[in-house]
């Protein structure tokens, strides 16, 4: 995948964490690698740093500890620093942007307006560009949570659509660019063996789970605003759904495979209104020990309220009501302050309806599929097979789809593959507002319910799975989450 156009590439939020931990180094290695257009530069945008010279300062500071070493070279690095322009810039001054539209020119090519900044902000950068000229020949992309109920999110989409067509509106979730998840569509629509087996007749249950050790870091206050819902279920989770969940589009095209996630979406039974609390399940917290180091409580954390309801853990029991998953239970899961960083597709299939070779404890570990999407993506397919020696002893063994080990050819990271889709005008990978708001219309009533200030959240340790009810919710149904079976 290359492009040779010209473009201009503006990233809001320049200085920023996310910048620095994702767009940079995705940046850095399409340029690295070749892909990227000799004709493309870039242009930060921050109020941080006083000019160019210091904003470079600050790149080499906060950004080349976030690139892999293996692909980290002394002179790709400085040719690719040569390619950026700053300017500083306030963005709520409209006056400001003057100096942008100096910066950018008329040149030739595509313009991409990267938003790294609050959603607060989305509105007043688009309309900024668009009174400066900016807006012609340009794709704007907005980083999630776009809002923070649907409401929100559709006075946004409303405003942004004012000054940009939906197929210039690109709404990003980097779950989506990555290898696995990509050859997650490559398994099913590519091998006639898995495409039977896809459904309610063949599976039992499917667990997704996205789980990190860290804590909310530096980002208190705007996480303590936000929480695990809308940051994670609202967009990663549900998207994950949808990819896991929908019929074979009519060809791998951004219209086709959109038409089938939205399908997916829309099949969501609605939550039960009366008992939220028998199909969600709202964590935070607490104090505990990390990699053998004690860390402090949610509440403890810089800028977080002292009596704090937000959730940093939720765990969701989701149903689709179509032909194909009617009565499977989907069952989500994140949180923070784990006890391992993983995110994880676990398709679980149904045991034989009649054992000839005896009952077996290994009947439901012998039948799954365990999609892993970091820290290694790799796709693993259990099965029994007969330990050798006499008797008929069963045990469970896999086949491994190592894509490191494999495919020996060098992988694209997320961001840097959802970079270059923008660059060439790709859709596919991205959320068009349906889907985004279809998500917010099935999250909504888990919101309100949780918004009422006696629900207070279920605690759990640092360094655990999160709260026993996450487990009894699945106990209800006859299984357990993955790790709790090994």
């Amino acid at each position: 995948m290359q492009t040779d156009q010209a473009f201009t590439f503006v990233l809001f939020g320049g200085t920023g964490d996310l910048s620095m931990r994702k767009i940079l180094p995705g940046l850095y290695q399409a340029h690295r690698d070749g892909v990227l257009g000799k004709a493309g530069r870039f242009i930060a945008v921050a109020r941080a740093a006083p000019d160019r010279e210091g904003y470079l300062d600050w790149v080499n500071s906060h950004v080349r500890s976030h690139v892999p070493k293996a692909a980290f070279e002394d002179e790709a690095w400085q040719s690719f620093l040569e390619r950026f322009d700053y300017v500083r810039l306030d963005a709520t001054n409209p006056e400001d942007f003057h100096k942008l539209a100096r910066a950018v020119g008329s040149g030739e090519g595509v313009r991409v307006f990267y938003l790294a900044t609050s959603p607060s902000l989305f509105v007043p950068i688009c309309r900024s560009l668009a009174d400066n000229g900016l807006s012609e020949r340009a794709r704007v992309v907005l980083e999630k949570p776009l809002g923070y109920d649907l409401k929100s999110s559709r006075a946004i989409n409303d405003a942004v659509g004012e000054i940009f067509a939906e197929e210039q509106i690109y709404r990003i979730d980097h779950y989506l660019g990555k290898e696995s998840v990509q050859n997650l569509l490559a398994l099913r629509f590519g091998n006639v063996m898995f495409e039977p087996l896809w459904r309610r007749e063949w599976v039992e249950s499917i667990q997704i789970t996205i789980a990190e050790k860290l804590g909310v870091e530096a980002r208190g206050d705007f996480y303590d605003k936000t929480g695990a819902l809308r940051d994670m279920v609202q967009n990663h989770l549900l998207q994950l759904l949808s990819t896991v969940a929908m019929e074979p589009p009519l060809s791998m095209d951004s219209e086709s495979i959109r038409k089938e996630k939205l399908s997916v979406l829309r099949a969501l039974k609605p939550l039960p209104l009366n008992d939220i609390s028998k199909v969600a399940v709202r964590g935070q917290y607490t104090s505990g020990v990390i990699n053998g180091q004690q860390v402090p409580a949610y509440r403890d954390e810089q800028e977080v309220p002292p009596d704090s309801n937000t959730e940093t853990f939720v765990a969701l029991k989701a149903e689709i009501e179509n032909w194909r998953w009617a009565g499977v239970p989907f069952f989500l899961r994140t949180g923070k302050r784990l006890a391992e960083s993983k995110a994880e597709i676990v398709v679980n299939f149904r045991p034989v309806p009649h054992s000839a070779l005896g009952p077996s404890v290994l009947q439901t570990v012998g039948n799954r599929l365990v999609i892993q999407l970091q820290p290694q993506e790799s796709i693993r397919l259990y099965c029994l097979a007969k330990q050798p020696g006499p008797g008929m002893q069963l045990q469970s063994v896999h086949l491994d789809l190592e894509f490191d080990e494999f495919l020996k050819s060098s992988r694209m990271e997320a961001y840097e593959r959802l970079l270059l889709d923008v660059i060439d005008g790709r859709l596919a990978l991205f959320v068009p507002r349906d889907e985004q708001e279809a998500a917010w219309r099935w999250v909504e009533p888990i919101l309100e319910e949780w918004s009422r200030p006696e629900k207070s959240p279920k605690f759990y340790s640092s360094g655990t799975w999160g709260p026993a009810a996450a487990s009894a919710m699945l106990a209800k149904h006859g299984t357990t989450w993955l790790e709790e079976e090994n």
